[in-house]
């Protein structure tokens, strides 16, 4: 599934797919917005790992977690 995270103050945005569902991420975002560590933390499909402070973040988008079609539509 796509994940795009939105930043404070900066027109780029953090975009990259993962392999966690989209109840995993939300509850992800939920829970680092309403504790105290201050940071989100994600895994990518490839491993790699995304810590965003929470007071950057504008907007976190959960993409859609169906499988892209392939070929033509009639």
């Amino acid at each position: 599934m796509e994940i795009r995270i939105g930043l404070r103050n900066t027109a780029r945005e953090i975009a990259f797919e993962s392999k966690q569902s989209a109840a995993e991420v939300e509850a992800s975002v939920e829970k680092s917005l309403n504790s105290e560590t201050k940071t989100l933390k994600l895994v990518d499909d490839k491993g790699r790992i995304f810590i965003v402070p929470t007071d950057a973040l504008a907007y976190v988008e959960i993409g859609a977690e169906e499988a892209r079609r392939v070929g033509f539509i009639a």
